[in-house]
């Protein structure tokens, strides 16, 4: 039996792939496709096919994860199968660190945010995927309460950084751009995979 694999959001592949690389672990990584963030149930159905295959070949399967709008349905799925997750509710909050977003929620609870999966995939998660595609009309209802847009930026890229300032335009909302790196996510996979392994 393996000791430790990782089950991770398709949106953290890039990151968490950097941090396996960076700390030379040895373990085995299996993905659930991001999209299914606009059906949380679809998550925790995802989850549980892959834990119960995993759960069997692994000593330990770590979820990268946050809670993702399941509204803690992922939590009994876990316990069954002895996993763990990563701790928080959402990657924003953990690329931003739990005290910043908890004030940037505080001031700007208007903010719509990116991440540097985000902003790769908006056209297809966001445009496609709301369907502004075909109905564009959609977008003024969708975001008419945002009042900005918060880039928390995880590996800082020209192409990107432009990729994002036309999503501004495209919702014309005013964009900050926060240089974040990996956050908090880094150190909170790190205590449970060497705890693990």
């Amino acid at each position: 039996m393996k000791p430790v694999a990782l089950l991770i959001c398709g949106a953290l592949g890039t990151e968490v792939k950097a941090i396996v690389d960076a700390r030379g672990w040895d373990v085995d990584i299996y993905g659930v496709p991001a999209m299914q963030h606009f059906y949380p149930k679809r998550i925790v159905a995802s989850v549980e096919r892959r834990l119960t295959e995993l759960s069997a070949r692994y000593r330990q399967v770590v979820v990268v994860y946050g809670d993702c709008g399941t509204a803690g349905a992922l939590e009994p799925v876990l316990v069954k199968h002895g996993a763990l997750r990563v701790r928080g509710p959402h990657c924003y909050e953990m690329f931003a660190g739990a005290a910043t977003f908890e004030r940037l929620a505080d001031e700007q609870p208007a903010t719509f945010f990116l991440t540097d999966w985000l902003v790769r995939n908006f056209e297809r998660a966001v445009v496609r995927g709301l369907g502004l595609d075909r109905y564009p009309d959609l977008k003024a209802i969708y975001f008419r309460n945002y009042e900005g847009l918060l880039y928390l930026v995880q590996f800082p890229s020209d192409a990107l950084l432009e990729k994002a300032r036309e999503i501004a335009q495209y919702l014309q909302l005013p964009l900050q751009v926060r240089v974040v790196g990996l956050g908090e996510l880094e150190a909170r996979l790190a205590s449970l995979v060497e705890a693990a392994a």
